[in-house]
């Protein structure tokens, strides 16, 4: 299959259930052997998973549709197996079958990585990519925590006594699971598609937020996080496909702004690794707006400038809010010395108007591993030893900086957001070897930060936003759909027409949020717990029994260019929503997850 066709059908959108944890695979397409021949190349290699409790022997529900198995899947309780492509409705209706996608493997020819260096094939946001240098030289190195803590000087500033105790790390993302290493967590509002499953509420089936709560203040198995003394409050947005929807993320940064010293609480930074290619101004877009509001009311906002290199005419929304800290990565390129440092290929740049503010390490980084994931069962080949994960990405890198900040507000709380700007552009590092509209001021240095007074100019005095733009604008091509049906246009979740100029009144006001209900809808439960936000979350006709279709969102499947690849960075959360093109941690494979080809 050619790559303008791939493309193609990411755009359209694939059906991914968003049913549990650990059981969402790749839909993307792939051929293979004929079936009645013994080899596969009239066929699709399809994964298919039975309801949860259901058993069934694959040979039976597979002879019918002239199939044949190709392996058992125990974690998501099917297999995979070859049949014809028009078989797959048939295959579908079967009691117990909950789902049938098509898998595929990504993979760069050998040939054409080796003779041109980082190269890859973008499917659904995702990039693998061989890192290998011409000539077969040495691959990129992995890179673990401990080493970007020395690259940075964060080392430094924790031997004076600072770890980030006392500071809150609001991780607006994709949830965040209890695995082995895991620093201290509290669960804020699960605003995902996934809180309508119970038993998996706030936890992380895609993979990201994990991976970046690592890097913040990951507390053990072989990962010490930038700021192991934090604690991350993990708003979940993010479906365990990655899918989420622009109204979801500037509901959660609301949140955060109207609940930031509830119950002992001290939510000082917010870190957003997701972004849209919004096509209107930052002074009108209602994502960019929410996060200037939450800047304004003393939050360090830090936010992935998106996984696209040179190729995109902007960073990502909202990183293209002059006011927040947008953050590009940076490679160390196989050194633990920061002197050779380059930004990463696949790091945004922006345009003349809004560029990255700063790099921090961003490529290879080890952290923790969600088993059972969207990205651990799509990309095994990031995979490390004990329950650990290689990352490469914008969105890493802004979880090293939001870890950064925490140390920086536990040393000197009385800095405000623009004063934490100030003195982290003012001492990082400028590469040498980069272009300067690739990397803002340079390197992320903690110790010269914490070392350095702000000058009589931290103030920024950009032009306020209003936040009355369009909310399709905002969406840009990032949309989640159900049964086929794109939410789009200017309406939220619920199907109700979005008024941007009563709300942007309400998000500045601190009202939006009203217990449970968010402009008047109810999208959660009405009161905090001490350890998550409790109670029927998206209940009764706000959720289950509405949508923009009028079908329900209860047992529908959802798929989303959402959150991933691009977004992890990519375009947007940098999926194309957590997934495709806008989580921003662009990949996970090869020798690491890496970004866009540039």
């Amino acid at each position: 299959m050619g790559q303008a066709k791939v493309a193609s059908s990411a755009r359209r959108g694939r059906r991914i259930s968003v049913v549990a944890v650990g059981l969402l695979v790749a839909v993307l397409l792939a051929t293979g052997p004929d079936v009645a021949r013994g080899d596969t190349s009239a066929t699709t290699k399809v994964i298919v998973r039975m309801l949860p409790g259901v058993t069934a022997n694959p040979d039976e529900l597979l002879a019918p549709v002239s199939g044949r198995v190709d392996r058992l899947l125990p974690t998501i309780n099917g297999f995979s197996a070859w049949i014809p492509s028009e078989k797959i409705s048939a295959l579908e209706i079967n009691s117990g079958v909950l789902e049938v996608t098509v898998d595929a493997s990504l993979n760069v020819p050998p040939a054409e990585a080796a003779t041109s260096g980082l190269k890859g094939k973008k499917v659904e946001g995702f990039v693998e990519s061989d890192f290998g240098t011409p000539g077969g030289g040495p691959s990129f190195a992995r890179l673990d925590i401990d080493t970007v803590s020395r690259l940075i000087n964060a080392d430094d500033v924790r031997a004076r006594g600072a770890n980030g105790t006392g500071i809150d790390v609001a991780l607006i993302d994709t949830g965040v699971a209890p695995v082995p290493g895991i620093g201290k967590t509290i669960n804020g509002p699960d605003l995902s598609f996934d809180s309508q499953v119970p038993g998996f509420q706030y936890l992380d089936g895609y993979g990201h937020g994990t991976h970046l709560a690592g890097i913040i203040n990951g507390s053990g198995n072989g990962v010490n996080g930038i700021a192991p003394g934090a604690r991350v409050v993990n708003v979940k947005v993010g479906a365990a496909n990655g899918a989420t929807d622009v109204v979801q993320v500037i509901a959660a940064i609301d949140w955060v702004v109207q609940h930031r010293r509830d119950n002992g609480m001290n939510i000082r930074v917010i870190a957003l690794a997701y972004g849209t290619d919004s096509t209107q101004s930052s002074a009108l877009d209602p994502l960019a707006y929410a996060a200037e509001v939450a800047w304004r009311h003393g939050i360090v906002v830090v936010v992935a400038a998106g996984n696209t290199g040179q190729s995109a005419p902007s960073l990502n929304d909202p990183a293209t809010n002059p006011y927040v800290i947008a953050v590009g990565a940076s490679d160390v390129n196989g050194t633990y010395t920061s002197g050779d440092d380059t930004v990463a290929p696949f790091s945004a740049w922006g345009n003349a108007g809004r560029r990255v503010d700063l790099v921090a390490p961003g490529r290879s980084l080890v952290s923790l591993r969600t088993p059972g994931s969207y990205i651990d069962i799509l990309h095994p080949e990031g995979r490390e030893a004990d329950g650990l994960f290689r990352g490469s990405g914008t969105s890493q890198a802004t979880a090293v900086v939001a870890g950064s900040v925490a140390l920086l507000l536990q040393d000197r709380p009385d800095l405000t957001p623009d004063q934490v700007k100030w003195v982290l552009r003012k001492t990082a590092k400028s590469l040498p070897q980069s272009d300067s509209a690739a990397q803002g001021t340079g390197e992320i240095d903690v110790k010269r930060a914490q070392q350095r007074s702000p000058g009589s100019d931290a103030a920024q005095t950009w032009t306020p936003a209003t936040g009355t733009g369009s909310l399709e604008a905002a969406r840009g091509t990032l949309h989640v759909d159900m049964g086929g049906i794109a939410l789009q246009g200017e309406i939220d979740l619920f199907g109700r027409a979005w008024d941007g100029q009563s709300w942007s009144g309400q998000s500045w006001s601190g009202v939006s949020w009203s217990g449970g209900m968010w402009l008047g809808q109810s999208w959660s439960g009405q009161s905090w717990s001490g350890q998550s936000w409790s109670g029927q979350s998206w209940s009764g006709q706000s959720w289950s029994g509405q949508s923009w279709s009028g079908q329900s969102w209860s047992g529908q499947s959802w798929s989303g260019q959402s959150w991933s690849g691009q977004s992890w960075s990519g375009q947007s959360w940098s999926g194309q929503s957590w997934s495709g093109q806008s989580w921003s941690g662009v990949s996970w494979s090869g020798q690491s997850w890496s970004g866009a080809t540039p």
